[in-house]
């Protein structure tokens, strides 16, 4: 696709974006103070990018009470990992290219925390019993080495009214069932049996 607009260079995009302000640089951390870990015990969800080894991005959500990823010291992360998809993607990324990016999630809060580190692996079992959810120890643990951390501004939250109840559509499904059913050409039944195969896996697999 040829786009004569297309912005190629550093200059073009600064001519249209202006270089921030000291003001807003010094919001750039390199660990994580009192305020940021105060915000991650409240943050019952958060998403994680990864990379692999051609470069393809990967963005996957990490939800479970508030306060799940536990704050080692004010340069170390640990987020457990729970039974999920058994597809991988982000421990695989972080086998060829441990560099990720985290954005926390707090309900109601406008602002968001931005985390990038480097990421290693780990089955400790004592860390994964620590990380336990009733009675059931975390599958695997991510520690991950704070490189940046800041609040970004809550605007996107504001433009998109998020918070506010009376704007969300009702019904929204993802329809995997009948997405899934398709694909291997099956019919109505097979679209149910996947329906309630997820339905089961939400209500006895969380954990």
């Amino acid at each position: 696709m040829n786009d004569p607009y297309q912005i190629r260079t550093v200059d073009e995009l600064r001519a249209v974006i202006l270089p921030p302000s000291e003001r807003i640089t010094v919001k750039l951390f390199d660990h994580i103070d009192a305020y940021a870990a105060a915000f991650i015990g409240r943050a019952p969800i958060l998403f994680l990018g990864t990379t692999d080894a051609d470069g393809n991005v990967d963005v996957s959500p990490k939800g479970d009470g508030p306060g799940f990823v536990l704050v080692e010291d004010p340069h170390t992360l640990v987020l457990p990992d729970r039974p999920g998809n058994h597809l991988a993607f982000g421990f695989l990324n972080i086998l060829a290219r441990p560099n990720v990016a985290l954005i926390f999630v707090v309900p109601g809060a406008t602002e968001t925390l931005r985390v990038a580190g480097s990421a290693q692996i780990t089955r400790d079992p004592a860390l994964l019993e620590r990380l336990s959810v009733k009675g059931k120890p975390a599958v695997l643990a991510t520690r991950i080495r704070v490189k940046e951390s800041f609040f970004h501004c809550g605007k996107a939250f504001i433009r998109s009214a998020l918070w506010q109840p009376d704007t969300w559509p009702e019904g929204v499904k993802a329809n995997i069932g009948a997405q899934l059913a398709a694909r291997l050409q099956g019919g109505k039944a097979m679209e149910a049996q996947i329906e309630a195969n997820l339905a089961t896996s939400y209500r006895d697999n969380l954990y």
